[in-house]
């Protein structure tokens, strides 16, 4: 579980650090790309499977987000977890709730579709 929470709070990180311009273009690419694959329809595990087809949004994209934040420069990305760590400690819970109002969404209109 620390783990999980460490390439969140380095998807995070990297993510509030895009503005700062010490911040490479590499990262940003690899940053971009991610998001790209988060809104793409095309997804390892296709959205229309309820639930399982979001999890590899919530896997591999905080995953290539936390490796993209590896190569900030050190200031850039010490500050931007600095920045994460006084985030309140309720945003986990509202990402969550957020996120299973979604994969709801997808099993309801999965049921509907099929019916």
């Amino acid at each position: 579980m620390g783990r999980f929470r460490a390439v969140w709070r380095d998807a995070l990180a990297l993510l509030l650090s895009l503005t700062d311009k010490r911040t490479g273009g590499q990262a940003k690419l690899i940053a971009a790309l991610a998001l790209l694959y988060a809104i793409s329809p095309i997804d390892l595990i296709p959205d229309g499977i309820p639930v399982l087809g979001v999890t590899d949004d919530l896997l591999i994209v905080p995953a290539v987000l936390a490796f993209a934040a590896r190569n900030l420069p050190a200031p850039v990305l010490y500050q931007a977890r600095g920045k994460v760590n006084r985030l309140p400690r309720i945003w986990p819970y509202v990402l969550g709730a957020v996120l299973g109002v979604v994969a709801l969404f997808y099993g309801l209109a999965w049921v509907l579709a099929r019916n």
